[in-house]
Formats: C-alpha cells, structure tokens, sequence
C-alpha cells in the first residue's frame, strides 16, 4: 500500500507540472512587456490560453486519469493473482497459529487435497513443519529454509513473515496488533535432487589398508609344511570378502594390502562391522598364534579429493595399529569410527621398536640443553615413575630437566616425600605449568609419559610453545591426539610407561645408574599398573622389574611406602560393599568422597579388589569431584573396557580404562553404564 501511495503522490505532481511551468512563463512576460509592452500583452493573452487548456486538463481529465489508473492498478493485481495461483510453485499463506488462510492451486496438487478441506493447520499436513519455526528473528530477514520429507517426497521449505500492516489500507491498519503476521510458505521438490547426490555419494571412491599385524609371529608358530597353507588361506579370506563389497584389491607386501570400493558397500561393510577380522581370527590350522588384521578407510567427506581419502586411511591405519591391531577403523573426516579391538594386545617378543625408538629419543636429547617431562593430570604412581626414569635418562646425558606436576595426589605423595627437599636433588626438579612454560624455548623437548591426548596432560598449553615433542605411553590412542611429533613411542601392549622407560633406559646409555628411590619408583608403577604382577604381564614385564631390582629397588620398601591406613581400607571395604552385579557378570560401584584424599585412586583399588569377586568379568567403580564423574573400569582379560569407555569419550587399555562424564549425577552416570552393557550385551560385544 506504501508503493501505491507513492505513486500516487508522483502522478499528482507530474499533473500539477504545468502550473509550475507557467510561473516561469509569467516571468518572462514580464521581461517583453519591459521591452516592448504591445509584445508583452500578446504574450498575456497567450499565457491565459494556456492556463485554461491546463486547468480544463487538471480538473476536467484529471478523474478520467486517475479512473485509468485505478482500472489499471486492478487489472494488475488480478493479472498477479492469476499468475500467483498458476505458480508451478506450491504456495501457501497461514496465520501465526498455523492455520491455512489461502493456496495456490499447485499446493492443492502437491497434497492431492481440494480446497474444502484445506481449513487445517499446516503441521496436521506437514508435520516438519512446527510452530517453532514460524518463531524468527528479524535479524534473519524474517526468512527460514528447513528440508522436510512427507509422502516419500523430499521438499526444500522457504518460510517467508508478511507484516499484515505492508498489506491493508492505511485506514483499515491504524488498529491492527504489530504482532499480527501472516507467513508465506513455499514448496520446492527437491526429491530428484537429493536421490542424485545420495547416488553420487554411494559411487564415491573411498580408500582402504589392511595390515596382518603378527605374521612374523603368525608364520614362526606353524609349522614349515603348513606356512604356505596359512598364506592361502588369509589371502582367500581377505580376497573373498573384498569381492562381496565389490573392491579392488591388491597386495603390496606380503603383510599389507590395499584396497579401493564404493561408499554404498562401505556402508555394508560397517553393518557387518568389518566380520573379516574374526574370520581371520578363526582360521586354525596349528598356528598357535591366531591371526589378527588391522583395516583402515579413509574419506574425504567434503570433496572428492581421493589424496586426502588416501591420507586419511593413512592416518586410519595409525590409529589401529597405535590401539593395538585387530580392528578397523574408518576416518571421515574429522569423525572416527572404531570396529572390533576386542581381544587383548599381545606382547611383541621382539624389542627392535624398542631399540630404534630409544636411539631416536637418545640423538634428539644430544641436540636440545633441556628437558621438561610431564605426565597426565592427577598423576599416578606410573607417571611419575616414569618420568622419573626420563629424568635419569636426561641428566645421564648432562642435560638440565624438570618434571611438570601441579597437584601432589596422595597416590604418588609417599613418593615425593623421597624427593622434594632432598639435598641429593635439585629445588627445581618439579615445576608447576607456569614456571614450565617460563622455562620452555626453541632448545627445551617436552616428553609426554603416560598420556597420549593433549587435553588430559599436564600443561596442554605447553605442546604448543614447542617443536620438540616425544610421547611414550601404554595406552591406547583415540581420536584425539598429540599432534606435530618429532617422536612417538605407543605400544598398548606393554603393562605400564615404567617397563617402556625401563627398556629405554637399557638401549640409550651403557649400564645405565639408577638411584634407589628413581627405582622403587618405576618399580612401584609397574606393580600398580599390574596389579602385583596379576593383569597385562608379559615376559618383558618381568624383565623390565629385574632390570629395576639390580638397579636398586627393594620391594619390601615399595610396600611399606604404599601401605594403606585403617581409615583409607575402611573406604575401600565401602566401596566394595556397594557394589552390585548387573547382568550377572558386571560390578558396578561407587566411592565415598567426603575425607577422602583421591577419590579416583581409590576408585581404581576398589575397581581392582571387585575383580577377585567370582563370576565377575569387568568392574566399573565411580567417583565424583566437583561436577565431573570419574569412571574406573578394570577387566581380567576377556572384557575390553577400553572400547566400553570409549562410548564415554574415555580411553586407555583392554583391561584398565577410564572415563570423564561432565554435568551429570552418580545415578544418571549408572544408568548410562546400565544401557550401553545392555546395548553391546544384546549386539553380541560382549
């Protein structure tokens, strides 16, 4: 209506130009009659002519004009009515209840309904859309586009809001409410559209890997006259469930293959969850090693860019060996699913990694004046042990370093009373993060023990004033990792960072010096993390505590230094009378946390003791501080908690593992825990 008065208002002046024009004609009749007054009154008597023509055209013509104009402005807007009902486009106009005020008649066709039953709300027709999305913001241009499916039809949604006051007369609107407002509804089928780029997404490219993570193992526990049976028989497992998802595949060594397929029958392969790991796994024809296979994919979700899909299955690859092998995983994007992992790591009898990263660690320390070490935050007797034992490593070099640690728990405290204040070492062995990230330069390496993701260290600020990082750690990657390593040293199937730093220790220096509490201390990791020697011990545990005994740890004083007081076993006797067994195999538990020290270390003991209960296969035993709740999970051998975590956003290995939950009670946290054993008991997971 605004438009329209406008124009009104331009056709009026455009009428009343000709008496503007003929002030300028009396101004010049003024100037001939100063001239030549017989010219001047000619000039008169003409100037009146035209006034007359003039005011018979305003007053006279003028209604005629203006009739024109009406008739024209009508014939118009029913031209645009005509057209609006023709539009191919299905329209519609509602009320901000959402009641149907007006179709087109394409909109009738498009819900195959007729006009006397369209006086229904829009969400009795579309049920996508909702009275929330008529909820805009001017800020948005009072505009919304929302895709819904109805019918088997896919339909691009614009929502436009029409102020009721734009479209009524001034006089009829001088009442109206501000907030009353008529929203303009637009249908676009998008079906063909949508079916072309799901099709285009199926045919996309993805690229994969396979690895056989123990053939040497694999081969030297068969028999010579079966080797190549045990070949065949992979190579015909893996061909033939390549050729079911329809690949190319091929083999690049005798360990390693590589294969590219369809996204439509990646999608099948994960609903099958990747079944050729335990179809390898099965195969038995007298090895006594079962074999076990690593698969990894990549995809580039963004573009069809097959280098970054390759580099991603890279990336995928490293993922699943860095875990512990026997599973997939498939990186899209920055999204990471994981497949299977569920058996237990096996220790490598070989220690050429071992060496090779310890002659690594040996030539960057040379290069570099100091160190700064740092473990995980609320560290544990395994991280500090071992990055006592990098500390010794470093100072063996001459080599200035310091351990970062913020909060002395009291599960490591009865060690550090063996350190600070003791003359034999520096005052500035232990740093808080501040002064660590005063003392860090472009000559410090940061050495990460224990952990392997960057929001759980110590000093996460601390990764990014350096180039130099090396990280040794036990415990299964996730998606989150330290990035920009100079060197990492991940081995999941070693029982503590202590018997990794331990074997470090004996391939970097030449008899290596141990001081006696540097000792009990890497001792003492390796038997918390085990349990006593019970749980993940292998030969090269055993080997890495007597290499630690001959360098001067006493057993009897590690126990005595780890005693537990009469209140903190009255705790613990709580917490393991808490416990309920869910689903006949699982104990579920909680900690008090009013006067105790560590709650989370107290967790993990009454985690541990719950596992000794018959009948139980896993124990998961909860703690709260503050607002977070912390989750301790241990298993014997044939649960892995690690992946049960990881559905928490937690981590670590088969059978110890944990998890942080944000904002939620004890009881929520159980019940959490509850349907997700229920979940994987019914999927055949556990």
């Amino acid at each position: 209506m605004k438009e329209k008065n406008l124009l009104r208002k331009e056709i009026e002046k455009y009428l009343q130009l000709p008496f503007v024009m003929a002030i300028l004609l009396v101004v010049m009749n003024i100037l001939v009659y100063w001239m030549d007054v017989y010219s001047g009154m000619i000039v008169t008597v003409f100037i009146f002519l035209y006034l007359g023509v003039c005011a018979y055209m305003y007053f006279r013509k003028r209604p005629n004009i203006m009739s024109d104009l009406v008739a024209f402005s009508f014939s118009h807007g029913s031209i645009q009515s005509a057209l609006i009902k023709e539009l191919a486009v299905p329209y519609t106009l509602v009320d901000i209840n959402g009641r149907i005020l007006w179709s087109n008649k394409a909109f009738y066709e498009t819900i195959k309904s007729d006009k006397q039953h369209m006086r229904k709300h829009i969400q009795n027709i579309f049920t996508d859309i909702t009275l929330e999305l008529l909820e805009m913001d001017p800020e948005d241009d009072n505009r919304r586009i929302v895709h819904i499916f109805q019918a088997n039809r896919n339909y691009r949604v614009e929502i436009r809001r029409v102020d009721v006051q734009n479209l009524l007369a001034d006089e009829l609107t001088q009442d109206a409410n501000e907030d009353d407002m008529l929203f303009a509804i637009y249908l676009y089928d998008e079906t063909e559209l949508v079916e072309s780029l799901e099709e285009k997404e199926k045919i996309k490219l993805v690229a994969g890997h396979i690895y056989i993570d123990n053939y040497e193992e694999a081969m030297e526990s068969t028999e010579e006259v079966r080797k190549s049976l045990l070949v065949a028989l992979i190579e015909r497992k893996i061909t033939k469930y390549m050729q079911s998802a329809d690949a190319i595949i091929k083999k690049l060594e005798k360990d390693k293959y590589i294969f590219v397929c369809q996204q439509q029958y990646l999608d099948q392969l994960q609903q099958g969850k990747f079944s050729l790991l335990d179809e390898v796994r099965s195969i038995n024809i007298g090895n006594e090693t079962p074999v076990t296979l690593s698969i990894a994919v990549g995809i580039d979700p963004d573009h069809d860019d097959y280098t970054k899909a390759y580099e991603y299955s890279h990336m995928a690859m490293d993922l699943a060996l860095g875990r512990g092998g026997d599973q997939a995983v498939v990186k899209k994007g920055d999204k990471i699913f994981y497949y299977g992992g569920k058996t237990q790591s096996s220790e490598k009898s070989t220690r050429v990694k071992a060496r090779v990263k310890a002659h690594a660690l040996k030539e960057m320390l040379i290069t570099k004046d100091r160190v700064i070490i740092m473990g995980h935050k609320k560290p544990d007797i395994d991280s500090l042990g071992a990055a006592l034992g990098i500390y010794r490593l470093a100072t063996l070099m001459n080599k200035k370093a310091h351990i970062v640690i913020n909060e002395i728990t009291s599960s490591i405290r009865p060690v550090m009373n063996n350190f600070v204040g003791s003359s034999v070492y520096p005052e500035d062995l232990f740093f808080n993060s501040e002064q660590a990230l005063e003392a860090v330069d472009s000559n410090t390496v940061v050495i990460v023990v224990d952990v392997n993701r960057p929001s759980y260290t110590e000093c996460e600020e601390l990764l990014s004033h350096t180039k130099n990082i090396v990280v040794i750690d036990h415990h299964r990657q996730s998606g989150e990792i330290i990035e920009h390593t100079t060197l990492s040293y991940i081995e999941p199937y070693a029982s503590s960072a202590c018997e990794m730093v331990a074997e470090i220790l004996q391939y970097s220096v030449d008899k290596p010096k141990l001081r006696p509490a540097e000792a009990d201390a890497m001792y003492a990791g390796i038997l918390v993390d085990t349990d006593n020697f019970v749980a993940k011990t292998g030969v090269r545990t055993f080997e890495a505590a007597s290499f630690l005994r001959k360098s001067g740890a006493d057993m009897t004083r590690v126990r005595k230094t780890f005693r537990t007081d009469m209140v903190s076993y009255r705790q613990l006797s709580e917490g393991v009378s808490r416990a309920e067994i869910f689903l006949e195999n699982f104990a579920i538990s909680e900690v008090p946390t009013d006067g105790v020290d560590s709650p989370t270390v107290l967790a993990a003991k009454v985690a541990n003791d719950l596992l000794d209960v018959a009948g139980v296969r896993a124990s998961f035993v909860f703690s709260k501080i503050d607002h977070v709740i912390y989750i301790s999970a241990r298993s014997i051998d044939d649960v892995n908690v690690q992946v049960i975590m990881e559905h928490f956003g937690g981590g670590g290995h088969g059978t110890v593992a944990g998890a942080q939950l944000l904002d939620v009670s004890l009881e929520e946290a159980k019940e959490q825990l509850r349907e997700l054993l229920s979940r994987m008991r019914e999927d055949g997971e556990l």
